[in-house]
């Protein structure tokens, strides 16, 4: 016999052709049996049945049709209240439906109408689209042109730097860093920062430029907010190329990306100071910026450090 899971195949999606399975279970196996394996009630099977073999048996009779009546209840409000709170709104802004019942109320005394309740109100706001405070859209303060690249970048010189922040929670706090690597080199730089401003970004970079033997040509960046403004108008004066990625493309920033994962593996994850001594967890976070730049080999260089890659690759007079 078949039941009411071989029955769920056709899903809800489908109602006409699950009806037309129950009625041929019922034409093979009589009512009862139906009724019992598909928890539909007799009358509506019969109601069913009647519908499908008036239309000569077509599948679009079981089709189920709408039921919402004809006629139904419309909202009857006086028209002068309805006036009434479109010019209120109008002078006196969007002002809310319980404000606007206490000056309703004495005008419907004053008409000897009924008043309406600030339910009411509020329906008739949505019915009649009573808002006449639209507000305004702010333009973007940081609108520039910006140049972007869809392609990592491919550099056979160092000063092409990638930025990026961070963010990492523990024990439910939040942490944030500012990355810096020269894609070239390897030479990297973090930070951790209270917060992620423009600010803090060009304070990061400042930082990286002292540290780095190179000059520093273009930075390429996420369109995140804290690498506009300040930061931006830093490179302008410096000028210093912004290379912006594009958004939701994180693989075109992928040195820097993959340096943020190195440094919480390595650092962040495995330093118990982070929980309870930031100032400790600063100054072991210098120490690892030492062994990373000075000692930690990289396959990429050979598996070499970045600054032995550097003193071996440039002459001493690229770094003064």
């Amino acid at each position: 016999m078949k039941t009411l899971e071989n029955s769920l195949r056709f899903g809800k999606s489908d109602p006409a052709k699950f009806r037309l399975h129950v009625l041929e279970h019922y034409y093979k196996y009589g009512w009862k049996p139906t009724v019992e394996a598909f928890k539909v009630g007799k009358s509506t099977l019969y109601d069913w049945k009647r519908e499908y073999e008036l239309s000569g048996k077509k599948l679009l009779s079981l089709v189920p049709k709408k039921t919402r009546p004809k006629r139904v209840r419309q909202m009857t409000t006086d028209w002068r209240l309805v006036q009434f709170i479109r010019e209120f709104r109008e002078q006196y802004g969007n002002i809310g439906e319980r404000k606007l019942a206490i000056f309703l109320d004495e005008y419907a005394r004053e008409l000897g109408v009924l008043s309406i309740s600030s339910r009411t109100i509020s329906k008739v706001i949505k019915r009649k689209n009573l808002y006449f405070d639209h507000p305004k859209r702010h333009k973007r303060k940081n609108k520039f042109s910006r140049e972007r690249t869809r392609k990592s970048p491919r550099v056979k010189a160092p000063g092409y730097v990638e930025m990026d922040s961070v963010v990492v929670y523990i024990d439910y706090q939040r942490h944030n860093f500012m990355c810096c690597i020269d894609i070239y080199t390897k030479f990297a730089h973090v930070r951790k920062v209270k917060t992620l401003s423009s600010l803090q970004a060009k304070i990061t970079f400042q930082q990286f430029q002292l540290l780095s033997c190179h000059k520093i040509h273009t930075v390429q960046t996420d369109n995140g907010s804290e690498f506009f403004k300040t930061f931006h108008q830093y490179l302008d004066e410096e000028q210093i190329k912004h290379q912006f990625i594009y958004p939701k493309s994180p693989k075109i920033n992928g040195v820097v990306e993959r340096f943020n994962r190195t440094v919480q593996e390595e650092f962040i994850n495995r330093s118990d100071e982070i929980y309870f001594d930031l100032e400790a967890f600063q100054v072991k976070l210098t120490g690892y910026l030492d062994w990373y730049n000075y000692k930690r080999p990289h396959a990429s260089l050979g598996y070499l450090s970045p600054m032995q890659f550097i003193n071996s690759s440039f002459p001493k007079s690229m770094c003064d």
